[in-house]
């Protein structure tokens, strides 16, 4: 896929943190638990910390019990890039942003109780948080 946003190897290693590099373009995770935004509870807006796009509402942010922020849906289909993801030994679905194609987390169809049965249990490095005014 061709992505709107697209730096070489060595400026996004000069933008982005040793860690959010290993997260967002090597598709790392963080450990659960242990995210800043886990327990972050202020209405805002969820984007990508590698190029801003904006990812989730706080709306849609809702305690699964998983260690990663979990939203139930994204602020619209094409703002996500879902892919097959048989890493680890089983099939999982991987989210990355849809402009820059950086490694977010996964989705799960488990949310039992939210509105659409999803999870997208997200990295806290691999976002930004904007809060409302």
């Amino acid at each position: 896929m061709t992505y709107s946003v697209s730096r070489s190897d060595d400026e996004w290693r000069a933008n982005l943190t040793a860690d959010q590099y290993r997260i967002l373009r090597e598709a790392g995770t963080e450990r659960a638990w242990t995210g800043a935004l886990l327990n972050e509870e202020r209405a805002g807006l969820y984007a990508c910390a590698a190029c801003g796009n904006e990812l989730f509402k706080s709306g849609t942010k809702f305690d699964s019990g998983c260690g990663w922020p979990s939203f139930y849906e994204s602020i619209k289909p094409e703002a996500v890039e879902l892919l097959v993801d048989d890493s680890l030994g089983m099939t999982r679905t991987e989210v990355r942003c849809a402009r820059c194609g950086s490694h977010l987390g996964h989705v799960f169809d488990d949310g039992y109780g939210t509105p659409t049965g999803d999870r997208y249990c997200m990295n806290s490095l691999a976002l930004s948080f904007s809060p409302d005014e």
